[in-house]
């Protein structure tokens, strides 16, 4: 049985895994009614589907904002990112070194930047596990049609504390 973390469950994540890999561009998805009814027959659980769908409705309305506000945020693209203590704590060490590599290898800008963290910091587990915030970023790109290189995506892809090949569904 999954385990609830305020309105998002563990297992969200694999039906987050399974659109990204089964759709290539969230317009390729179906609307949400046809997509619920797809993931159900694929056998995902209806907690599972509405967490996964609620927290895509959730990513695009962030994704809208931070977009729309860009014109007036200069201040993305010079500087030092503070993370507040809060942020500090939902996210942990290894997420925000992950979150800081990314930028610094060009994979995310300053905007996605702050979109995954807002993602993140919204689970409500605290620190994130690096393999959930890797889905995070797979996600946030998915959305923007973006799509990392072969090997950042291998690097998304790896589950640094299995001793095999990773399984999402």
């Amino acid at each position: 049985m999954p385990i609830a973390l305020c309105g998002y469950i563990t297992s969200m994540f694999e039906v987050l895994v399974y659109l990204y890999e089964t759709y290539y561009r969230p317009d390729a998805c179906p609307d949400s009614a046809a997509l619920a009814k797809k993931l159900s027959a694929v056998g995902f659980e209806e907690e599972e589907i509405s967490s996964a769908l609620g927290w895509l409705t959730d990513l695009a309305e962030t994704t809208n904002e931070m977009f729309s506000q860009q014109a007036r945020q200069t201040a993305f693209s010079f500087g030092f990112r503070v993370y507040a203590e809060q942020e500090y704590e939902a996210l942990g060490t290894p997420a925000i070194g992950f979150i800081e590599f990314l930028e610094s290898a060009e994979v995310i800008n300053a905007i996605q930047r702050e979109i995954v963290i807002e993602r993140a910091c919204a689970i409500n587990e605290s620190p994130i596990q690096l393999d959930k915030l890797k889905v995070i970023v797979l996600m946030v790109l998915w959305s923007q049609g973006k799509e990392p290189d072969g090997l950042i995506l291998d690097e998304l892809f790896i589950d640094d504390d299995a001793a095999g090949p990773p399984v999402y569904h």
